[in-house]
């Protein structure tokens, strides 16, 4: 992952305020080890930092380019997996590259569609697009909202970036929570309400959506949402065209010019994943590596649940075998993963899924030793209906969200008057 942070102020010039802008890009640093760089002019400075995974010499952020009257700025984080589909198409307009990066294809498909170019775009993105001439700027998120975007909007001006704790690096941007803010983690979480912040006037931008900065206006646009609609396929059709959307989504996210591994917990996303993976890297020679994460003890004391009704390692001995991949696996003691809460927490800007992020965080930091890419099966349970509140009737039709069922339980942790409104309502 990269991350990314600008700031466009139409009232003072802010091309020599170095000092803040370095204080906010040390808060992504971790998010882009590898690179960073800057953009300035007297109405905008944005920053990157950059983790290298394609195209190290052409991808290189902030990417400028002229075009007319006009020059543009690029930052961007994510990965697009139609990156020749789009170049091809641009090549016929006119436009010519320098490299193999999606960068320079996504900053090109910009200055020749502008906001249209969401519509052609298939991957996962945050990216920030400012214009010399008009003194605007464009901010777009990824469709499921893979990617994080985070903003500050203020009379004259905007602040935004991939963190919560990179906009309040900025002195700006007060940390003050505000009690719907403060209703979302205690009530929801680790959920919050769409677009929403536990501090104050800091939003963020809702996955699917876009919005355009002038010196005027500031306007928010939903360009993409998912719509249900009748099921007409037979079983055989069913099976081929699902078949088909997974390896071509698998398979378009193998492409890295850096070590690439996968995740694989024996569960049916990650093996799916990692089988279709091993079967491309065989046909090119190669051996696919395979992570796991396991407990001290976990042999003697896992007990079986809704979520997890299985131990994984008979699974993962499966695939391994099955897949011929070169196998890690990676055990986790107790001590470390409590003492990995607090790092997680900042990691997130926010409470979250406690001992999960934790346990992620170390596994994460074990893989990157060797690899700098991995291929996970996250958000397949939410497509498949993995989840057991997808088919568990007492837990689909429970009172509240099914990750935060104990609504009193939470509500009875803080004094009465803390909120100006009913708690359960709220939820």
């Amino acid at each position: 992952m990269c991350g990314i942070a600008g700031w466009i102020d139409y009232n003072e010039n802010i091309e020599n305020e170095d000092k803040i802008m370095d204080r906010v890009s040390q808060t992504l640093a971790r998010r882009g080890p590898d690179a960073f760089g800057a953009y300035k002019c007297k109405t905008a400075y944005l920053v990157h930092r950059r983790l290298i995974v394609v195209d190290p010499q052409n991808g290189i952020q902030p990417m400028v380019k002229k075009h007319g009257e006009s020059e543009y700025a690029l930052v961007y984080n994510g990965e697009l997996y139609n990156t020749e589909d789009i170049r091809k198409e641009l090549l016929e307009h006119g436009y010519s590259f320098a490299g193999h990066s999606d960068t320079e294809v996504l900053l090109a498909a910009y200055i020749e569609w502008g906001a249209d170019c969401v519509d052609k775009l298939n991957g996962i993105y945050a990216f920030a697009v400012y214009e010399s001439q008009s003194k605007s700027l464009f901010l777009a998120r990824d469709r499921i909202g893979v990617k994080p975007l985070f903003y500050y909007k203020y009379d004259g001006g905007i602040i935004f970036g991939s963190e919560i704790k990179t906009l309040l690096a900025h002195p700006y941007v007060k940390p003050n929570v505000t009690k719907h803010g403060l209703a979302d983690v205690l009530m929801l979480g680790p959920g919050r309400t769409p677009g929403g912040c536990a501090f104050k006037n800091i939003r963020e931008l809702k996955p699917g959506w876009c919005a355009a900065l002038t010196k005027n206006s500031f306007n928010e646009k939903r360009y993409w949402r998912i719509y249900a609609s009748e099921h007409t396929d037979n079983l055989q059709q069913t099976i081929e065209k699902t078949r088909c959307l997974i390896t071509d989504a698998i398979e378009r996210q193998l492409v890295s010019d850096v070590p690439l591994c996968t995740f694989l917990s024996g569960g049916l996303d990650s093996s799916i994943i990692s089988a279709v993976a091993a079967e491309k890297y065989k046909q090119q020679g190669m051996q696919l590596s395979t992570y796991s994460v396991d407990y001290t003890d976990n042999d003697k004391y896992f007990k079986s649940s809704y979520f997890q009704p299985n131990s994984d390692k008979a699974y993962i001995d499966i695939m391994t075998n099955h897949c011929g991949t070169k196998h890690n696996s990676y055990v986790i003691e107790t001590g470390e993963l409590v003492n990995a809460l607090y790092d997680a927490v900042k990691a997130r800007d926010l409470p979250g899924m406690s001992d999960v992020d934790s346990s992620l965080l170390l596994f994460c930091n074990e893989v990157k030793k060797n690899f700098t890419v991995a291929v996970s099966g996250e958000c397949a349970d939410e497509i498949f209906g993995g989840y057991p509140w997808y088919h568990n009737k007492e837990i689909l039709f429970a009172e509240g969200f099914p990750w935060a069922q104990s609504t009193n339980m939470r509500r009875a942790l803080f004094y009465d008057n803390l909120f100006d409104f009913d708690a359960n309502e709220y939820v």
